[in-house]
């Protein structure tokens, strides 16, 4: 019996919740055994113990903070938006998605000017960091539309997840 292979948009889907998975908190804790006793092993749903939140506080006002945690749920809902994209190999979409919404010219739409005095030198840098990453990805969306190739592109998205968990793990608002 042969085995049809999975399509693009499957396999794509697995290799985005795989990453997700390795990059959770949850990815190095301890290992349950199946429920039925089968001995399959499976990721705890919460870690044995809490550890101590080190993360750097960043006190926000009020207003400000809302207003920049609103601009991180969208950032998390452009990065899945351009996962569609992707999925469906077009380069175009994700790339003109990620410049708007996600890079270097995305500044105005998100009031960056008006959050960036609160921000410590260290979570701005990682801030910037991520734009220009979104910005670099709209480039090798452009390359990879000529040449097909969805690794180039998935490189270049990581960099811009990287620079989120980078910064998630640094910082948190108050």
């Amino acid at each position: 019996m042969s085995r049809q292979p999975r399509p693009i948009r499957t396999r794509l889907s697995l290799l985005l919740a795989a990453a997700a998975l390795a990059l959770s908190p949850y990815a190095n804790a301890q290992q349950d055994q199946h429920p039925h006793g089968h001995g399959h092993e499976m990721p705890s749903v919460a870690p044995r113990s809490t550890p101590a939140d080190t993360r750097q506080v960043v006190a926000f006002p009020p207003e400000l903070k809302r207003h920049e945690l609103a601009n991180m749920r969208d950032h998390l809902a452009t990065l899945s938006a351009i996962q569609d994209h992707l999925a469906r190999y077009d380069f175009d979409g994700a790339g003109e998605l990620a410049e708007k919404r996600l890079g270097m010219s995305s500044f105005g739409l998100h009031g960056a000017h008006e959050v960036a005095p609160f921000m410590p030198k260290g979570m701005r840098e990682m801030g910037t960091a991520m734009h220009r990453a979104a910005s670099q990805f709209g480039i090798a969306t452009q390359e990879a539309a000529i040449d097909r190739d969805l690794g180039r592109a998935l490189t270049a998205l990581n960099k811009i997840t990287r620079s989120c968990v980078a910064c998630h793990a640094a910082y948190r608002l108050e």
